[in-house]
Order: structure tokens, then sequence, then C-alpha cells
């Protein structure tokens, strides 16, 4: 039986309307009241997580920033954290800088720009959070560590990009995509996996009997990490590989179909 629940959110739990339909909400909601635990496991800020944890009814710790952050949903208190060192994040800052590209850092669970442009604007309809413009990142970050560092531009020059970040940062970082606009950076020991393990091992809950649902690259090490790892159907093959099973995608309820499926029925994958 699964007793927790790990859900990505954006392209998971909600599409581009950045909605929960109603099928979502009432089965994950079904599952929280059979007893399962239900954790969101995002790349998104804590303050841009919690209107959808709370409509959801998820009262769990909650994964952030690609792992990097886990947080208390009542108090707001980090319960876990692992920052870019500044030396690593300066890195990409000025190798990126250099390349052309829009970046944001993160610190407090605010997020940082030098300029208000269509990515800023994008960013923050998304998160639904006001950016703070800086003259300089490198200044604003002068002695301390990122949350993460997110380039963004067009996926497909954002696609070609990311070989180069992993080539230059090797082993110094963890690199991932999101959405096809954003690549970001985090601290070599963060992804989601490792925070589903955190969150699990805080719980008392064995990984065998946790189940995990994503639909980007940045799912990859959740689902691996979980007893039954669930791709959307829109997923990449990269995820689909490593998935156990694969239901449908957001526009038509995967995330329902998967609870329903292997939570309230426990169906084997």
């Amino acid at each position: 039986m699964i007793a927790l629940l790990a859900l990505d959110l954006d392209g998971t739990v909600i599409d581009d309307s950045l909605t929960i339909s109603p099928a979502v909400r009432k089965a994950v909601q079904s599952a929280i009241a059979r007893g399962v635990h239900v954790a969101i496991a995002t790349g998104r800020m804590f303050r841009a997580t919690l209107p959808y944890a709370r409509e959801l009814g998820v009262h769990g710790p909650i994964v952030c920033y690609q792992g990097a952050g886990v947080f208390d949903t009542e108090s707001g208190n980090a319960l876990y954290e692992e920052l870019v060192p500044n030396v690593v994040a300066m890195r990409v800052y000025e190798r990126a800088k250099r390349d052309g590209f829009h970046l944001q850092m993160y610190k407090n669970d605010r997020f940082y720009v030098e300029e208000d442009n269509e990515y800023t604007a994008f960013y923050a309809r998304l998160a639904g959070v006001e950016a703070i413009i800086v003259d300089s990142l490198a200044r604003e970050f002068a002695g301390c560590g990122s949350m993460k560092v997110n380039m963004n531009a067009d996926a497909e020059r954002i696609a070609k990009y990311e070989p180069k970040m992993r080539e230059y940062l090797g082993e110094d970082a963890y690199v991932t995509r999101s959405l096809p606009e954003f690549l970001e950076v985090m601290n070599p020991r963060v992804n989601k996996g490792r925070a589903l393990r955190f969150v699990a091992r805080r719980l008392g809950i064995p990984m065998e009997r946790t189940m995990a649902v994503g639909d980007s690259y940045n799912d990859v090490a959740m689902l691996q990490a979980a007893g039954l790892g669930v791709a959307m159907g829109s997923s990449p093959r990269e995820l689909q590989d490593v998935a156990q099973a694969i239901v449908g995608d957001c526009r038509h309820d995967g995330v329902a179909e998967a609870i329903e499926r292997f939570v309230l029925t426990d169906e084997r994958a």
C-alpha cells in the first residue's frame, strides 16, 4: 500500500492554466482521507507552491527548488536547505551573462533579476511572485549562496546550452531542466529523489511504500527513488524510460488516473 505520494506541480498537477482540475483535486483529497501522506515536489519557490498545497489540503512537508529546500507547510520554516555555493553561483552568473542569457537567483524565498524583461514577466506570472530587480546580482549575492540559479531563454536555445553548462560545471553542480524555457543549476547534492528520501525518513515511511508522479527531466531522480515511479503521458523519453507506469497527460487528469489505479485501488504497475 502506498503511504507517501509525491507530486510534481507544473505539467503534472497543473497545466498552463495554472489551475487544479476537479478530478485531480478530488483524487488527491481521497488519498489524504485514506491516510496517505501527500507531498508536493517542485522546482517552484515555497511561496509559489503553498497556495496549491492549501487548495489540495496538503499539510506535510513541501519539496521546493528542485529539492534544494524542504519546507513545513504550517510554519513556513525550512526543514532542509542546500544552497548553490557563492563561488559556483558566480561562475554560472558570469558565463551565462557573457553568453547573453537572462538569469535569476534566489534567497529568502524571493527571486532576483537584473532586468525587467519578458522572461521576468513570464516567471512572475507563473509563480505569482513579484521579482526584485537589482543593478547587479553579483553584488546582491556577494558572500552568500543561492537556492538555485535559473537561466531563461527559448526552449531550443536552452536545450542546446544545457550540455555546455553541464560540461562547464562538472561535478560542482546539478544541472536540469524543468520547463523547456528554464535551465536550472543547484548544489550537486540536490535532486528531488534525495528530498523525497528526506521526507520519507521524517515521516517514518519506507521508500518501497512511496509513489512519485512527474512529467519532466527534473523528475528522473524522484521516480528512480520512489517505490513506484509514474510518468505523465507528456513526459520526455528520458523520464518514461525510468518510470514503472505511464498515465495520461495533465489535460487528461493523469494524476487522478495514477491515484485511482495505484493508491485507491492498489493496482500494481
